[in-house]
């Protein structure tokens, strides 16, 4: 049985150039099911990594109790200079996190982008965030560090320009990188005078603390928790950014699968229609290779692993597509969290392509299996007939 089923299989195999045309449907249906599908997933994948890898272990955000998002919070002067000397605490830095609507490049629509008050300390905290264009913003003058990727997607932040905010004119004297985070899409500015800008009167957004320890962060959560002064949370940069990427990719992601179910269910129609023909135009050679002996399993085995092999090279391709087209391709979305824009590089990762040809190969094996257990419930006589 092996041994027919390899025979029957090469034979499929061998022949496929003969029927380059209406192979190629099954080829491209599925490649494009497996495009589409892992490039909107690659797109979930890539804005959870820009939040995600934001975060570091030792590091924690403290907020208002009962708030998650930066946007809404506040702190007093004084609970920063209370919460610096706790212990655990290494360092801290109270930041106003506000928006300021800026054009995008292009064209004459604004869209809300992060402008983050930070103190010296800040640099310390995240050492990831180097200055590669220009300079650091100095204290106490209207000075602006700009993410490279906001300075991609925006006008007017170049190195030298001037951007008009809250009544004010901002000089950009520099641009940063951080490692690809979500950092890259922000504005940072000394505290102090985006404090006086917004009217903030002193007050923060958040606190900014680097722990002694990851175990650190439970035991400060504990204690402004108990302590009557505070009306403050401690929650960790992990948890924090987990939280603010999840709505957002589960909604591209569940876009993703809807497009791709319907895609699949095409590429699925394609198949059928298109092995169907393939077998009804063998019908002559299966029944003879059943009259001289060849059972019907090797039959439908071998016409199955023609689909499958089919959907392997349309998967294959789709993925490759993809890969070449999308990943690392940079992109910008909302942030429900902060309803600002956050830039971000799509994310063709291996699980993705993993997942990719795992469709494909569904596919052909559904495409594949109705036709071949038809072609062998024809009777040999009325095959051999050509009827």
């Amino acid at each position: 049985m092996l041994n027919q089923i390899r025979e029957i299989t090469l034979m499929n195999l061998f022949n496929l150039p003969s029927r380059a045309g209406s192979s190629s449907v099954i080829v491209v249906g599925i490649a494009g099911v497996v495009a589409v599908l892992v490039g909107l997933l690659s797109m979930g994948a890539g804005f959870s990594a820009a939040l995600e890898s934001t975060a570091k272990a030792d590091r924690a955000i403290i907020m208002r109790d009962g708030t998650s998002s930066e946007l809404n919070g506040a702190m007093s002067a004084g609970d920063r200079a209370i919460i610096r000397a706790m212990e655990g605490v290494e360092l801290g830095s109270g930041e106003l996190y506000v928006v300021a609507a800026i054009v995008k490049k292009g064209t004459d629509i604004s869209s809300n982008v992060v402008v983050r008050g930070v103190e010296a300390e800040s640099f310390d905290i995240r050492p990831e965030l180097k200055v590669v264009a220009g300079r650091r913003f100095e204290t106490g003058r209207a000075e602006i560090l700009v993410g490279v990727k906001a300075a991609a997607q925006f006008a007017g932040l170049e190195v030298g320009a001037s951007l008009p905010v809250r009544d004010q004119i901002w000089q950009v004297v520099g641009h940063f990188e951080a490692n690809g985070t979500a950092y890259e899409s922000e504005i940072w500015a000394d505290l102090a005078n985006v404090q006086s800008a917004y009217r903030r009167d002193g007050t923060s957004s958040n606190m900014r603390v680097k722990m002694t320890s990851p175990e650190a962060i439970q035991a400060l959560s504990l204690r402004l928790k108990d302590d009557p002064r505070f009306d403050l949370i401690a929650r960790s940069e992990v948890e924090h950014y987990a939280s603010q990427a999840k709505q957002r990719a589960d909604l591209i992601n569940n876009f993703g699968m809807v497009v791709g179910v319907i895609m699949a269910i095409g590429a699925v129609f394609a198949a059928l229609n298109t092995m169907y023909s393939a077998v009804g135009a063998r019908t002559v050679e299966i029944a003879t290779l059943r009259a001289l002996g060849f059972g019907g399993f090797p039959v439908v085995v071998s016409v199955m692993i023609e689909a499958i092999v089919l959907a392997f090279i349309g998967g294959v391709l789709g993925g490759l597509l993809v890969w070449l087209a999308f990943d690392g391709y940079t992109a910008s979305t909302l942030n429900n969290a902060s309803f600002s824009q956050v830039a971000f590089d799509f994310a063709v990762t291996p699980e993705l392509l993993k997942l990719g040809l795992t469709w494909a190969l569904t596919l052909g094996l559904i495409g594949g299996l109705f036709p071949a257990i038809r072609a062998v419930r024809i009777p040999i006589t009325t095959a051999l007939r050509g009827e």
